[in-house]
C-alpha cells in the first residue's frame, strides 16, 4: 500500500457520519510503514480512515472530512503530535484524541495526555492494542450514532445523569461536576484529594460510570488494607503452586479491572517495593502473575485518591517522583465539608432518605429541627460527610418519635474530641502505643498480633464512643483501613 503523498491516500470528501456511514479515523504519522499498519487494522475492523504525514496535512483534512478519533504520532515533521493535541482541543473539542509514543517515552506521553488526549500506544505498536484503542475513542465520540458504531463502541449511560448522584449545589460542588463532566471524556490517569469521608471513592465510580468503560468492572482496592508480602499477587495475580497456598490461578487486580476502570484508594500507603511494579505495570500495559513466565496485556484506567499530601511525600522520599507523575495526569480536588456548609440540608435529606431506604431507621415521620441543622452547618465536620452520615445515624437510632433536636446530636461532646486541626484529644500521649511484652513468647506469632491488634481498635472505638473516624485517626490509620481490619478481625 504505497503512499507516497499521504494527504491524497483518502477517501472521496464526505460529509459528518450519517445512520448506516462507517466511523472515519483520521491517522496522522510521517512514517510510511506505520500508517499502513494502521491502516490494516481499521480495514479489518470495518472502519475507514484517511493519512496526513503531517500537522498541516491533518489541519486541511479537519476542515474537509468529520472523523469519529484521531491518532496522531508525537515526533512529525514541522509541528508536533502534542501541538496537534492541543488544537483539536482548542479547535475540534468533541474529536477523542490519542497519541502514539515512543517505547519508554512517559515523559511524552503524560504530557499528552495533561493537553487533552485520552489515551496512547507505545511502539512497536501490537495490532490488539490499537484495536482496544481505537474502540474506546469511538465510544469517547459525543454523538456517535449506534447503527454506525461496532457493538463493543456503542454509547453508554450520560454522563450527566449520573452527576445526579453528587448532592449540593454550592459553588464548590459545581465545580467538581464540571471537573467529573470533563474527566468522563478522557481515558488520563486521575488523582483525588480530599480528606477522609470527602467521597473519594464516590467521586472515582461518577468518572467511571459516566465514562465509555461504564458497562466494563470497576475494581476499588484500598492499598492501606494489603499485607505487604502478598501484594504483588492481589495486584498481578498468581498461577497455581506459584507459593505455599497457592491452589488455584487467581486473577489480580489488574486483570479484574480490564477494560474498566481500578481504583487506588490511600496509594500513599504502598511501600516503594510495590510502587516500582505498580509503575511499570501502568507503563506497559501488561502484567506477570507470581509464578508465570509471560506476561499479559491489561487495559485499565487508573483513578488514585489519598487524604495525603502526595507532592509532600515525593519530597519526603517516601513516595516515587516518576509513580507521582504518572498518576497525578489530572487532579480533582474535593472540597471538605465545611468548606461548602450550605449543603448540609440537601445532605441531611439525602442520608435521611437512604438510611430510610436501607431499613436503617423504623420512624414512619423524620423530622431533623431546623436549630439541629442550624447546629450541623456550624461544625467542622473532622470526618466530612460520613461523619454527618454517622451522626444522623445515631440521633435517630435513639430518637423516640423521630425528631432529632439539636441536644440529640452529640455535637458537644464530639467537639471536645478534635483540636483546631481536626486531631483527636481524647486520648493520652502514646497511649495506644505503649507495648506490654508477655512473660514467654507466644507460639502463634501472628494470631498473638492479631489479638494485640483487637484489643487497641476495641480500646480506641471505647475512647471514641465507637466513633470509626474518630478512632481512625486516634490509631493513625485511614477511615477504610480501620473498616477492613474490623471486618478481618471480627472486632
Amino acid at each position: 500500500m504505497s503512499q507516497s503523498n499521504p494527504v491524497a491516500d483518502r477517501s472521496t470528501n464526505r460529509s459528518p457520519t450519517r445512520r448506516g456511514e462507517v466511523p472515519r479515523v483520521l491517522v496522522v504519522d510521517d512514517e510510511e510503514d506505520l500508517r499502513e499498519l494502521i491502516g490494516i487494522t481499521l480495514l479489518r475492523m470495518g472502519l475507514d480512515h484517511d493519512a496526513a504525514g503531517s500537522v498541516e496535512q491533518a489541519r486541511e483534512l479537519l476542515t474537509q472530512q468529520h472523523y469519529a478519533m484521531c491518532l496522531t504520532d508525537m515526533k512529525l515533521p514541522g509541528q508536533s503530535g502534542l501541538e496537534l493535541v492541543t488544537y483539536l482541543q482548542e479547535t475540534y473539542p468533541d474529536l477523542p484524541v490519542a497519541v502514539i509514543t515512543a517505547f519508554g517515552s512517559a515523559e511524552n506521553a503524560v504530557a499528552a495526555l495533561k493537553a487533552g488526549a485520552f489515551d496512547y500506544v507505545s511502539k512497536p505498536i501490537s495490532p490488539d492494542d490499537l484495536r482496544t484503542l481505537v474502540l474506546t475513542g469511538l465510544r469517547l465520540a459525543r454523538g456517535a450514532d449506534a447503527d454506525t458504531v461496532p457493538d463493543t463502541a456503542r454509547s453508554v449511560e450520560q454522563p450527566v445523569a449520573v452527576l445526579a448522584q453528587l448532592i449540593g449545589t454550592s459553588a464548590a460542588m459545581q465545580q467538581v461536576r464540571a471537573t467529573i463532566l470533563k474527566l468522563t471524556r478522557s481515558m488520563a490517569p486521575v488523582a483525588i484529594n480530599g480528606e477522609s469521608g470527602c467521597g473519594k471513592e464516590l467521586a472515582a465510580r461518577l468518572i467511571h460510570e459516566g465514562s465509555a468503560r461504564a458497562a466494563q468492572p470497576f475494581i476499588a482496592v484500598n492499598c492501606g488494607a494489603i499485607p505487604e508480602h502478598l501484594m504483588e499477587s492481589e495486584f498481578f495475580g498468581h498461577k497455581k503452586g506459584a507459593f505455599t497456598g497457592a491452589d488455584t490461578d487467581h486473577d489480580g487486580f489488574f486483570r479484574a479491572a480490564h477494560g474498566g476502570t481500578l481504583f487506588l484508594d490511600e496509594v500513599a500507603d504502598l511501600p516503594l517495593s510495590m510502587q516500582v511494579k505498580l509503575l511499570r505495570a501502568i507503563q506497559e500495559k501488561r502484567v506477570r502473575k507470581v509464578g508465570a513466565t509471560q506476561e499479559e496485556p491489561v487495559d485499565v484506567r487508573i483513578i488514585s485518591a489519598t487524604h495525603q499530601n502526595l507532592a509532600q511525600c515525593v519530597a519526603q522520599g517516601k513516595f516515587r517522583q516518576d509513580l507521582f507523575y504518572r498518576l497525578n495526569v489530572i487532579e480533582l480536588r474535593l472540597p471538605p465539608l465545611r468548606e461548602r456548609r450550605e449543603d448540609i440540608p440537601a445532605l441531611v435529606a439525602h442520608i435521611v432518605a437512604r438510611l430510610k431506604k436501607r431499613g436503617a431507621i423504623h420512624h414512619d415521620k423524620i423530622e431533623i429541627s431546623d436549630e439541629a441543622i442550624a447546629a450541623l452547618e456550624r461544625y467542622d465536620f473532622p470526618g466530612n460527610v460520613r461523619e454527618l452520615e454517622n451522626i444522623l445515624e445515631r440521633a435517630l437510632a435513639f430518637s423516640s418519635d423521630g425528631q432529632v433536636l439539636p441536644e440529640d446530636l452529640g455535637l458537644a461532646e464530639l467537639l471536645h474530641r478534635f483540636d483546631d486541626d481536626g486531631q483527636t484529644v481524647t486520648a493520652t500521649p502514646g497511649a495506644l502505643s505503649e507495648v506490654v511484652l508477655p512473660d514467654a513468647l507466644p507460639a502463634d506469632l501472628v494470631g498473638y498480633l492479631e489479638e494485640v491488634e483487637r484489643q487497641l481498635i476495641r480500646r480506641a472505638l471505647q475512647q471514641t464512643h465507637d466513633n470509626r473516624t474518630a478512632a481512625a485517626k486516634l490509631l493513625g490509620v485511614s477511615f477504610r483501613t480501620l473498616r477492613y481490619r474490623i471486618q478481618r478481625l471480627g472486632v
